[in-house]
């Protein structure tokens, strides 16, 4: 998947990516439809951070789940 480009697509691919990741529980709140592409750059660096970790703490998938709150609509 070619993650350079601003689309809906991508948007919904890494959301979805993040939330099996993590394992979110209230994975309503992380519709990628909430997300639009103004603040991709910043979405893609969550992305590509939760991606590279093996284990997250609960307080870092707090810290992520508050950061990726900041980035909806």
């Amino acid at each position: 998947m070619d993650l350079t480009q601003p689309t809906a697509e991508n948007v919904s691919y890494m959301i979805e990516k993040i939330k099996e990741k993590l394992r979110m529980v209230n994975v309503d709140a992380m519709k990628a439809d909430n997300f639009d592409t103004e603040r991709y750059e910043d979405l893609v660096y969550m992305y590509e951070m939760v991606m590279k970790r093996d284990t997250i703490t609960p307080n870092e998938m707090q810290a992520i789940a508050a950061e990726l709150g900041s980035l909806r609509k």
